[in-house]
C-alpha cells in the first residue's frame, strides 16, 4: 500500500474505527453492538436511494434499548456503495420470485426517472427490487446477526477499560500534530 493511501487510512481511523471504539469502552454490549450493525447493513442496503436513513430512524424509535442507535445510523451510512450495488440483484430476485419479464435499465428509462416523469415499468421494477430485498433481508439479517456477535464479543472483551482516544480540535491538539491524544480522565 502506497503512500497515497495513507489518507483513506487517517480518515478510516478518524471517523469509524475511533468512533466505534468509543462506543464499545464506554459499555455498549456486544448482542445490542451486534444487532444494531446487522439491522443498520440490512435496512442500509434497502433498494430505494434515500429511504434507507428514514428506515434507520423509525427502527432506532421502535426498538429504543435493544438498538444502539449512533451505531446503527454508522452503519447504515457505511453501507451506501454496497446498497447502490445491490440494487440491480435484489430487481433481478424480485423479477424471478414473481416470475415476470426482466426489466433491462438504458439511460433513457434512468433520465425519466429522474425526471419524475417514470413509466410504469420503472415502479414495478422498484417494486420488484423491495420483493427481492424483502424476501431477502431476514436471512441477511440473520447472517451478519451471527457473525458480528462473535466479531463484537471478542471486540468487546478486547477493548473494554482502554483509555479512550479522542478527536481534538485544532486549537487543542498537541505540538507534534497528533490529531488525538489519550485521555486518562474518561471514565468507562
Amino acid at each position: 500500500m502506497g503512500w497515497h493511501y495513507a489518507w483513506l487510512l487517517r480518515w478510516a481511523r478518524a471517523r469509524v474505527i475511533d468512533p466505534f471504539l468509543l462506543i464499545v469502552s464506554r459499555g455498549a454490549e456486544p448482542k445490542q453492538l451486534a444487532m444494531s450493525t446487522a439491522l443498520g447493513i440490512t435496512l442500509g442496503v434497502f433498494p430505494v436511494y434515500g429511504m434507507t436513513a428514514l428506515l434507520c430512524g423509525f427502527a432506532a424509535a421502535l426498538l429504543r434499548s435493544s438498538c444502539h442507535a449512533p451505531t446503527l445510523m454508522l452503519v447504515n451510512l457505511l453501507a451506501t456503495p454496497l446498497e447502490l450495488s445491490l440494487i440491480v440483484p435484489f430487481l433481478q430476485f424480485g423479477e424471478w420470485i414473481t416470475g415476470s419479464e426482466h426489466f433491462v435499465l438504458s439511460m433513457d428509462v434512468l433520465g425519466k426517472a429522474l425526471t419524475l416523469q417514470a413509466p410504469r415499468e420503472v415502479i414495478v421494477g422498484i417494486l420488484h427490487a423491495v420483493l427481492g430485498w424483502a424476501v431477502a433481508s431476514p436471512f441477511i439479517l440473520g447472517t451478519l446477526y451471527g457473525f458480528f456477535i462473535v466479531l463484537f464479543q471478542f471486540v468487546c472483551r478486547k477493548h473494554r477499560g482502554e483509555p479512550v482516544r479522542q478527536y481534538l480540535p485544532a486549537h487543542q491538539r498537541q505540538k507534534n500534530g497528533d490529531l488525538f491524544t489519550l485521555r486518562k480522565d474518561v471514565v468507562v
